[in-house]
């Protein structure tokens, strides 16, 4: 836990947001400029392109992103180098040539993937635990934060009828208040952004009408965030009868998410719940138009779906690995990236009612994560902030066994001790609470499922998959 976190903990809850507010200012230079609204407006045009102006397209883009990648990047530098040592004459121009990258080197050494011509001090840092609960760090420049924003801005804001300049709640993984807190607010609001965040580590059933009217309160036209807390919520407004403003969308991210809780929190917000898909990488990327669609974003990266059996003669039917190449971070390429996501893609010929041009993804099979259950009762499906960077882990995982009781297997990296032990248990008594009891096993590895698949968090008890 960083010197920061501590001196935030320690705030009032008005310091809180004027601290947030000032993040948010610095996030908006970041993100926005007076390119914006013409990278905007270029995003919807993209919308209608057919198949062979997206190929022009992006054929341009990847050989500029695979010729910087293999001659100023030193990870692929080296790559390659030792190709030619050993008498490997194929090109880098093409992508089949190139090796599917694991998260392990990316996380091992981020900075060899950062161009040679970059300075890291002057790009916006990103940190992420990963997939595998194993924490990276990212760096993007300016230019590439904007064109990021853009896409987002297009796709998740304006297909819904919203925009950067609405008022909104965010409830994610963010720590904004301290985990044993029970009387509100249980959110901070960052003036910036025009955001409420709320506190994921909060929404217990006692809490969730202060929740509601925080929302009301700070006008809140639309919410995006982890859809386990937006349940939360919903579900006691629902059962509760407790009135809720009508919002203009729900856009659900971070997670998967469940039918029952598409249900639950379109009833209770009274507007349409949207999925996406993403991850801090930014090399594939995917929401759902207003014809519940989910939509591919061809200019974030190329995407390939390495089946499980690629002799299989009805492809579209079947999920694969999604492998994939970012196309808009040209400083910190990745090439052929194991996402450690699943899908199955669709046909990009075929049409949708939404009249947009765009591929599809047909279903997605990753990302699904237990929920652990606070001992008020609050469902968490994110406690993998806690693995943040400075933390010397290969991986992780979080197995609630009782209401009270939470276990963490660690794989430790060289250096992990004692402080390390007592960062994690620190990190999860603030955000559910410091009565639950937090047990650090250190492990040589932690089990796949039958189907080889990591799972981040694992409930134990019944109360983990409330209907």
């Amino acid at each position: 836990m960083s010197a920061w976190t501590r001196i935030y903990g320690r705030l009032p809850a008005p310091a809180r947001s004027v601290a947030a507010s000032l993040r948010g200012y610095w996030l908006r230079s970041w993100r926005y400029g007076p390119e914006t609204d013409r990278l905007v407006d270029e995003v919807l045009e993209r919308d209608q392109w057919r198949d062979d102006q997206w190929q022009i397209w992006r054929e341009e883009r990847l050989a500029r992103i695979l010729h910087r990648a293999a001659t100023r990047v030193p990870y692929y530098r080296e790559q390659w180098s030792a190709r030619r040592r050993r008498g490997d004459r194929a090109s880098w121009e093409r992508l089949e040539n190139w090796p599917i990258l694991s998260k392990a080197p990316l996380r091992e050494n981020p900075a060899a993937f950062v161009a040679d011509d970059c300075d890291v001090r002057r790009m916006f840092p990103v940190e992420t635990s990963g997939t595998l609960g194993t924490p990276l760090r990212l760096w993007r420049s300016r230019p590439t934060e904007r064109s990021w924003h853009a896409i987002f801005e297009a796709r998740l804001r304006l297909w819904n009828g919203v925009s950067r300049r609405d008022r909104w709640a965010n409830i994610g993984g963010q720590r904004v208040t301290r985990g044993g807190q029970r009387k509100p607010p249980f959110w901070v609001w960052n003036r910036g952004m025009r955001q409420l965040y709320l506190s994921s580590y909060h929404a217990s059933p006692d809490a969730v009408p202060s929740y509601i009217d925080a929302i009301r309160r700070y006008g809140v036209t639309y919410l995006v965030g982890y859809p386990s807390a937006m349940h939360a919520i919903a579900r006691v407004a629902v059962e509760r009868g407790i009135p809720v403003p009508k919002l203009r969308v729900v856009v659900s991210n971070a997670e998967s998410l469940f039918e029952f809780q598409r249900e639950t929190i379109a009833r209770a917000f009274d507007c349409s719940v949207r999925n996406t898909y993403g991850q801090a990488e930014i090399v594939c990327a995917a929401s759902e138009c207003p014809s519940g669609t989910m939509h591919l974003w061809p200019d974030v990266g190329v995407t390939e779906c390495i089946r499980d059996d690629p002799d299989q003669r009805n492809p579209r039917s079947q999920v694969g690995s999604l492998v994939c190449t970012g196309l808009i971070n040209t400083d910190m390429p990745l090439v052929r990236y194991d996402t450690g996501d699943r899908a199955a893609l669709g046909d990009s010929a075929e049409p949708c009612a939404c009249g947009r041009l765009l591929p599809i993804i047909r279903s997605l099979d990753g990302r699904a994560q237990d929920l652990i259950i606070t001992p008020s009762g609050s469902p968490v499906g994110g406690l993998d902030t806690v693995f943040h960077s400075g933390l010397p882990i290969f991986e992780a995982q979080i197995v609630q066994e009782t209401l009270h009781r939470i276990r963490i297997k660690v794989v430790p990296a060289p250096g992990f001790g004692d402080k390390h032990r007592q960062d994690l248990v620190r990190g999860v008594r603030a955000r559910i609470g410091t009565e639950l009891e937090v047990l650090v096993d250190v492990v040589e590895s932690i089990p796949r499922t039958s189907a080889g698949k990591f799972r981040l968090q694992i409930s134990m008890i019944a109360a983990g998959r409330l209907p």
